[in-house]
């Protein structure tokens, strides 16, 4: 009888540890998203280069980045990981995920964030709604939603905080306004907490104002005002391209800051490892 030497198996989890770090482009987030320490991903990264013989990642400092080598293997590690999901994944069963993002939450980083979550578990199926963050934590508490990242709420406790923005009263650039007349605002309907958070900021700073525009979603609101037709009171991290904060300007009062958070009730493993890899993708997108 003859025996075959076999080369010693590829570690899954050191092979999804690489994809993590290639895709989120951090050690930190990566060890974030699957609940570990960072000192555990680079040992598993060491380990996988010592298997592959070959240096997959260069890491400074400042950056982390794919070798060529690293580069190479990146699209065989993603067959692999996608295989062995299949592989365990019950053909009757698939996992289906519904998450809900806050209007002034979501911004234009939601494509590659969706991106991330997606290329983590292929098999998983999102289902994404829009909305007020009052709106969407009563349709989560009501069991409607599996996951809602929204605006920490005054009254509101719990959540896993992703992020903390500062707000500004952003507007064209050649935007006038004068000092006799009430301040012109474009803002989302009721009971939008932005809004009203906005409203009593100028009350208390007893600073007129009037809506000039009202806006269904963010990106109405990105269009009125980049159009030069009033000022909003947006997150600096959704403020779109081309606008500026005119606050210091018009000397309108501070808004501060406020939390992103991040509720969940998903127990399914997968769903839950992706809605980790959600998070450190948006924790990425504020540290950049």
């Amino acid at each position: 009888m003859t025996t075959t030497n076999l080369s010693p198996a590829l570690d899954i989890d050191a092979v999804r540890a690489f994809a993590l770090v290639a895709d989120l482009a951090s050690f930190t987030r990566a060890a974030q998203t699957v609940g570990v320490t960072q000192s555990a991903i680079s040992l598993k990264i060491k380990r996988l280069e010592q298997r592959l013989d070959a240096r997959l990642v260069e890491r400074t400092p400042r950056s982390v980045r794919l070798t060529d080598a690293g580069a190479a293997f990146l699209a065989r590690a993603r067959d692999l990981l996608a295989a062995h999901d299949r592989a365990l994944a019950p053909d009757d069963a698939p996992r289906r995920l519904t998450v809900g993002f806050s209007d002034h939450v979501a911004g234009p980083d939601l494509a590659p964030l969706l991106a991330r979550m997606a290329g983590f578990d292929p098999a998983l199926r999102l289902d994404v709604r829009i909305g007020l963050s009052g709106d969407l934590i009563a349709a989560f508490d009501a069991g409607a939603l599996d996951a809602v990242v929204v605006r920490r709420e005054r009254h509101r406790r719990g959540g896993e905080t992703l992020f903390e923005d500062g707000f500004g009263w952003f507007a064209a650039p050649g935007y006038r306004q004068s000092s006799h007349e009430p301040l012109r605002l474009a803002m989302l309907a009721a009971p939008c907490g932005v809004r009203a958070h906005a409203i009593r900021t100028l009350e208390k700073a007893k600073r007129e104002w009037v809506e000039a525009f009202t806006g269904g979603g963010v990106t109405a609101i990105a269009a009125a005002i980049a159009a030069g037709l009033a000022v909003a009171p947006l997150a600096q991290r959704i403020a779109p391209p081309g606008v500026i904060d005119v606050g210091p300007q018009f000397g309108l009062p501070s808004l501060g800051s406020s939390s992103a958070v991040l509720h969940s009730r998903v127990s399914d493993p997968r769903a839950r490892a992706a809605l980790r890899a959600l998070a450190a993708a948006f924790r990425g997108t504020v540290a950049r």
